[in-house]
């Protein structure tokens, strides 16, 4: 190399060309000559070994091969062959020029980190990918991982370059950099804490993509899409998407549904306000009226015997109503809808751990609260919803069957009513 450097140099100067631009032409030739050598180098290893491969990937049945293929990791690895190349060729042939090999070499490595970096890069995606493809990733995300990994790399090839460029030890930028160490925690302070918190979340399995959470303070409820270093996305029943910063689901409380999916058993709390005035005792042309009911005869039926015998053990004459044990329309109502939400198709049995009840809360001027409390076999919205709707139809339409007035605030329609008679009661 040296030898025909000086002939090239010879043979520009006999040209009538400077020994100082001699020497530039020189340089650039040996320039032009390696990125050429470059490109050849990296045109075979591409044509070569990539393309080789490609062949033997797409006949397996494996799907790993495939994935590191689209992700394009040996074709960026390839990309390495024509830096080596030109690092060993300029060590061993470039000797005598000095300032050119430092150049070189210098862009080498520089070309080699990034490179490498690239190609580290595609692989963590890669390996994230053929990750996604088994059954623990749908309980365990690692994406947050996979990124923090890549920040580590790109951190140690940034030291790198700059230590070339500087002409610099790593060691005395990484000892530089403790001066600004609390600035950069406040630069990285949210990666910092996402990194944290996308531990937390994934070892104690708080929240991962596919669950339903919810989460008022941040405006979010909807369905996991995504969880990164950074944030988490929810795509929202309005199909908006909010993003959330993964600290925030470690800092603040929110609502994951994942329990009641997986218990297969969607809670239904509801309550009808029953006017107190129509609460009373029934008597027996309702009682009659109400054994035409399948689902309460029995009941009915057992029930009057129980009272009688009680009645007459103490004594109690037939026109002592305070004193008798009787049956009330709304006792008689809360065993109705038991029965029916028992014998309800879509309705968990009452057994645990689920519980159906029907219960009196605490009367309010609305009435009497009477709450209907069990668990839907339907845990999809639009189905729950649907099957609650149905449920209530049911027992707001069967409540005047028991003699029952369920409380509304009077409207419009109401008063029109009520003035009307009252006219027309004056009138007469």
């Amino acid at each position: 190399m040296e030898s025909l450097g000086k002939q090239f140099t010879e043979w520009i100067m006999k040209a009538g060309i400077n020994e100082t631009y001699a020497q530039l032409l020189q340089h650039v030739a040996i320039l032009t000559l390696f990125i050429l050598l470059a490109w050849l180098a990296d045109f075979l290893t591409r044509k070569i070994l990539v393309n080789n491969f490609t062949r033997y990937a797409r006949k397996t049945k494996a799907q790993w091969d495939d994935i590191l293929l689209d992700r394009k990791v040996f074709t960026r690895l390839s990309h390495l062959v024509p830096g080596l190349v030109i690092y060993f060729y300029t060590t061993l042939n470039l000797d005598p020029y000095e300032q050119l090999t430092t150049l070189l070499h210098n862009g080498v490595y520089i070309y080699i980190i990034m490179v490498s970096l690239l190609t580290i890069d595609a692989l963590l995606n890669a390996l994230h990918d053929i990750y996604l493809t088994l059954p623990v990733a749908k309980d365990r995300p690692i994406k947050g991982y996979i990124q923090s990994v890549k920040i580590i790399f790109y951190f140690i090839g940034i030291i790198l370059i700059l230590s070339i460029l500087l002409d610099r030890s790593p060691k005395v930028l990484l000892t530089g950099l403790g001066a600004v160490a609390a600035v950069l925690l406040l630069v990285f302070r949210d990666t910092i804490l996402g990194f944290v918190s996308s531990i937390q979340l994934s070892a104690n399995q708080m929240v991962k993509p596919g669950d339903w959470i919810s989460m008022p303070s941040r405006n979010a409820d909807g369905i996991v899409q995504e969880i990164t270093l950074n944030t988490v996305k929810v795509q929202n029943w309005d199909k908006t998407i909010t993003t959330l910063p993964t600290y925030s689901l470690i800092s603040e409380s929110f609502q994951n549904w994942k329990g009641m999916e997986q218990a297969k058993g969607r809670r239904i709390a509801r309550s009808l306000y029953i006017d107190l005035k129509s609460v009373h005792f029934c008597s027996q042309d309702e009682l009659q009226k109400m054994k035409n009911i399948k689902l309460i005869r029995e009941y009915l039926n057992q029930k009057e015997k129980e009272i009688e015998a009680f009645n007459t053990a103490q004594g109690i004459e037939e026109n002592d109503r305070v004193s008798r044990r009787s049956l009330t329309n709304v006792g008689i109502f809360r065993h109705y809808i038991m029965t029916y939400l028992g014998h309800h198709p879509k309705i968990q049995p009452n057994q645990l751990p689920y519980i159906t009840m029907v219960r009196h809360l605490q009367p309010t001027e609305k009435g009497l609260p009477l709450q209907i409390y069990a668990f839907s076999k339907e845990t999809s919205w639009a189905k729950y919803e649907e099957l609650q709707a149905d449920i209530f139809d049911h027992i707001l339409a069967v409540a005047p069957e028991f003699g029952i007035r369920l409380f509304q605030n009077p409207s419009s329609e109401d008063f029109r009513h009520f003035l009307t008679h009252t006219t027309t009661d004056n009138s007469l």
